[in-house]
């Protein structure tokens, strides 16, 4: 049926019914121009079979909308078995975000110093305390061009489908309580779960705990 605009407006004046338009997009990689450069030790080789766990990493920042406000959440990869590693949540794009999720994976597999994290350019990975947080705990940053997604495609591949799969159609999570236990739940799901393709349709952990070797970790503490 087709009506007029100002018909629809009267109609839904009448019945007490408000649009809803969809939140600005939001940006979470913004460059700093005086960063220091880092090299990329990636080189877009993200095949699973091209090194152990625990020995090249992957990070990024996605964006989770609510009807209550932006939440972001950051991911630590391993690129062996695709498995979340270290993962954060915050209501804020500063560089804590970044550092608490590193922190998190570094407490979960205590990786042996050396360790390649590669990211994109923005300011929370270039940040001098980043830096400061992987050469304290032996990390080597790895960092794509600027303005390359495919230089950080397997971070940004799993941001994607984190959010198709969530979201499952829907433009927005009710509130910031339901957006972090649908995160939790499918972040656990995705590590022990679900199947991926480039694991020959095994989940993470199945896939580490069959064809990996033991990773090279730190002896625990006394």
């Amino acid at each position: 049926m087709r009506h007029g605009r100002k018909r629809v407006a009267r109609l839904m004046r009448t019945t007490g019914i408000a649009g809803r338009c969809p939140r600005q997009w939001r940006t979470t990689t913004v460059p700093d121009p005086s960063a220091a450069a880092r090299p990329d030790l990636v080189g877009r080789d993200f095949g699973t079979d091209a090194a152990a766990t625990d020995t090249r990493w992957c990070g990024d920042i996605t964006y989770i909308n609510t009807w209550e406000g932006w939440l972001y959440l950051a991911t630590v990869i391993d690129l062996a078995s695709r498995r979340v590693v270290g993962w954060a949540v915050a209501d804020h794009l500063r560089t804590d975000l970044v550092n608490a999720a590193l922190t998190d994976a570094i407490r979960r597999r205590r990786p042996a110093s050396g360790l390649i994290f590669h990211s994109d350019r923005g300011c929370q990975y270039t940040s001098r305390a980043f830096a400061e947080a992987c050469t304290t705990a032996g990390v080597r940053q790895s960092m794509s061009a600027v303005g390359s997604s495919a230089d950080n495609a397997a971070a940004e591949s799993f941001n994607a489908t984190f959010k198709r799969e969530t979201l499952q159609g829907r433009r927005a999570f009710t509130d910031e309580r339901q957006a972090r236990l649908a995160a939790f739940r499918w972040l656990h799901r995705y590590n022990t779960v679900r199947r991926h393709s480039r694991l020959g349709q095994q989940s993470p952990t199945t896939y580490e705990r069959t064809t990996q070797p033991a990773p090279a970790t730190l002896a625990p503490a006394a």
